[in-house]
């Protein structure tokens, strides 16, 4: 009986390579891989056609899906193809490693116990051994001299076995690792045991040493390492991966930068056409961005590189000089082009695919057959979609985007519509990457199909909401998801809580929400009826408190107030009833005329009153002038002004006596107030357009600011007037002239 250890490198082409060669000489009756053993059913889907790579086998903890693990693999992973051999002749696989179902358990526990010692960072292998052989870049050491090999014998693998061998001596103590390698070589003995003669093992290149029999301790040693580890249920199946997440650690930590080089090392047999192939893919590439490339430069760029590798004394043409050659050459000396070619072929923009066979979760099933009938294939790279909402199909892919977001599955982001300003028109940007894929999992806790398991969230999330304005986005985000099972039961729980809330505040954010929620449910042609009647309800509390609400507030909460009224503004506009216009003008008018409100809350409903045409030019300047009277705090009159000048600069270019008054207030503040006063003005005219400024500066500069005059009603000041002559001796009396 013969174990014979493949120490590899994983995603490693040469590696792969290697291993290859060594199973042909092997001739194995079982092919151990590493990897936990609840991936020994998934095994013999390998050879199945829809299973492309790059994919990942995933498994998860089935009661808390987020702690899974990846063990991603590509064309060029050495254990792919260890799983491939075998398959195609029919010799059994298993995986050893330590379970996952000890991985993945709740270890907080263990964690506790005194008597686990601490956990080592081990140290990097690969940049010992590179420093033994003079390089100071261990990727490129291993490139030399694994990667670019061009055969491939089992001494070899005997040679790094020692190698690594030497770096592991001295090393700290690493409990995780030496339960793992517990695990490995206890897969090992069962499997000799069960009478396997020739076996081969395909781990990383670090547990060579320790899995090889000559060097297995006491199987009692093994068996105390694994004993009373906590343990969870678990799930597995394969999920597809892409080119660009292969160098993300996973549960194959060891990722690389550039796999779509490493698959050009690997599906390229003859050595002597790596380098003339893969530039002239790059010079391919290149022309389709529009630069020249020709044919004759292709000649030049190989000619270069492999100079650059003579120069530096590397075995072979690597990547960094094939980079630097199509660079100076095909690129001629500038570094831009390289960028998309980099992206697309050194990284690749493959994505894996996963057979209809596979175990997966009635959830996934479900999205898939929704993917496929809407068109929506999954992509790694970037892509935005526009929908048209009054089509079917672009109505239907935006409900499934919407639900899925709901679900915290977010493969598309709302993006812009390619300039449409309309309500009919959605921008996505869709994306997927593999980590969605335990999302969905995850997501499966709450229902077998993508709108059961919405509606059963949404009804979850509308219990937990923490307030009104939480619930108000829970309703729009139930109608443009159109779940009416999920909505009913976000309107119930919001006008349960409307019915029983206090706070102003709470009633102001909730305004906006729901009338995007009235305005968009007319477009999609929703049911949006019992939205309407709570936001009714909602408004007409929010009016009769709001005046209460702005008094004896601190600058905090005057700034919180004041944006809650803007929004609640935004949205009585947005639905246009006068049913809830009524009731909210009246309220901002109290607020307006009111001097104990809060300053700024004060100052910004005398603007939206403006605006609104209900209040006069020259009724507010009055105000404008009170406030800005000596008699009142200067801070206190600038977050007034500022509430009034929030916005565009339209009101002051166009009303000379609102500038002439606020430029005499500002002439006139003394100094020692002014340092303070100066950062609120500038805040406040910082947000206008720079031309809006300088036409500004142009009216004060040159004197067109008209100071406001305000009338004088000579009737009713007399009394007053004579009194104070009167105090000061100017008359004899109140008969006096």
């Amino acid at each position: 009986m013969t174990v014979s250890v493949l120490g590899v490198r994983h995603h490693g082409p040469g590696s792969a390579r290697s291993v290859r060669a060594a199973l042909d000489e092997l001739d194995p009756d079982v092919v151990v891989v590493e990897g936990p053993p609840e991936l020994d059913p998934l095994a013999p889907v390998v050879l199945d056609p829809g299973l492309v790579p790059p994919v990942a086998a995933l498994v998860y903890a089935v009661e808390t899906p987020r702690r899974a693990s990846f063990y991603p693999l590509a064309e060029f992973s050495p254990e792919w193809v260890a799983l491939r051999w075998a398959a195609r002749r029919g010799v059994p696989v298993r995986f050893a490693d330590l379970p996952a179902v000890h991985v993945l358990a709740d270890r907080s526990a263990a964690e506790e116990d005194d008597d686990v010692p601490p956990r080592h960072r081990r140290p990097d292998p690969l940049a010992t051994l590179a420093a033994a052989a003079g390089y100071d870049d261990a990727e490129r050491w291993w490139e030399d001299a694994v990667e670019h090999r061009t055969g491939s014998t089992l001494a070899g693998f005997d040679l790094l076995r020692e190698a690594m061998a030497q770096v592991r001596e001295g090393a700290p103590p690493d409990p995780e690792n030496d339960r793992r390698e517990a695990a490995m070589r206890r897969v090992l003995r069962a499997v000799l045991k069960d009478g396997a003669e020739r076996v081969a093992f395909v781990c990383g290149a670090y547990h060579a040493p320790a899995v090889h029999p000559d060097a297995f301790p006491p199987a009692s040693r093994d068996a105390r390492l694994l004993t009373h580890l906590p343990r969870t249920k678990v799930a597995a199946t394969w999920v597809p991966w892409s080119a660009g997440r292969l160098a993300v650690a996973s549960g194959y930590g060891a990722g690389v930068t550039s796999p779509g080089w490493y698959r050009h090392l690997f599906v390229t047999d003859d050595p002597a056409e790596v380098v003339p192939a893969w530039l002239t893919r790059v010079a391919r590439e290149l022309r389709g961005h529009g630069h020249a490339a020709a044919p004759a430069s292709v000649v030049e760029a190989v000619r270069l590189a492999e100079a650059l590798a003579a120069v530096r004394a590397r075995p072979s043409v690597g990547l960094a000089e094939l980079d630097d050659a199509s660079e100076a050459v095909l690129c001629e000396g500038s570094a831009l082009p390289m960028r998309d070619v980099h992206r697309r072929l050194v990284v690749g923009e493959e994505i894996g695919r996963v057979p209809d066979s596979v175990p997966l979760t009635p959830l996934a099933h479900d999205l898939a057959r929704q993917q496929r009938s809407l068109k929506l294939r999954p992509s790694p790279t970037p892509s935005t979609v526009v929908l048209d909402l009054r089509r079917e199909g672009g109505r239907a892919r935006s409900v499934l985007l919407h639900r899925l977001r709901l679900l915290g599955v977010p493969w598309g982001r709302p993006a812009d519509a390619g300039g449409s300003t309309g309500t009919f028109k959605e921008g996505w940007l869709l994306e997927w990457e593999p980590e969605l894929a335990v999302a969905l999992i995850e997501a499966g806790l709450h229902g077998t199909t993508v709108v059961a398991a919405t509606q059963a969230k949404v009804r979850a999330e509308a219990a937990a909401a923490p307030d009104l304005a939480a619930l108000s986005r829970l309703v729009e985000a139930c109608l443009v998801a159109e779940l009416d099972e999920g909505l009913a039961a976000v309107v119930e729980t919001l006008a349960e809580r409307t019915a029983r809330q206090h706070d102003t505040l709470a009633l102001l954010e909730a305004v906006e929400p729901l009338a995007r929620s009235r305005r968009y449910g007319d477009v999609r042609g929703s049911d949006t009826s019992r939205v309407g009647g709570v936001l009714a309800t909602v408004v007409a509390r929010a009016s009769v408190g709001l005046r209460a609400a702005c008094l004896a507030l601190d600058d905090e909460a005057a700034a919180a107030m004041r944006t809650a009224v803007d929004a609640a503004q935004r949205g009585v506009q947005l639905v246009d009833d006068p049913a809830l216009v009524a009731p909210w003008r009246t309220a901002l008018e109290g607020v307006a005329a009111d001097d104990r409100v809060a300053p700024a809350v004060a100052g910004r409903a005398n603007r939206l009153l403006l605006d609104l045409g209900v209040l006069q030019t020259d009724e507010v300047a009055v105000r404008l002038q009170r406030r800005l009277s000596r008699g009142s705090e200067a801070v206190a009159a600038a977050a007034w002004v500022d509430g009034l000048l929030d916005g565009d600069a339209t009101l002051l270019v166009h009303d000379g006596e609102l500038l002439g008054l606020l430029d005499a207030w500002v002439a006139g503040v003394d100094e020692a107030t002014f340092d303070d006063l100066l950062p609120l003005l500038r805040r406040t005219m910082s947000r206008y357009e720079p031309a809006d400024r300088r036409r500004l500066g142009h009216r004060l500069r040159h004197g067109r600011a008209a100071v406001a005059v305000v009338p004088v009603d000579v009737d009713r000041g007399r009394a007053a007037a004579l009194r104070v002559a009167e105090l000061i001796g100017l008359t004899g009396g109140r008969g006096g002239g």
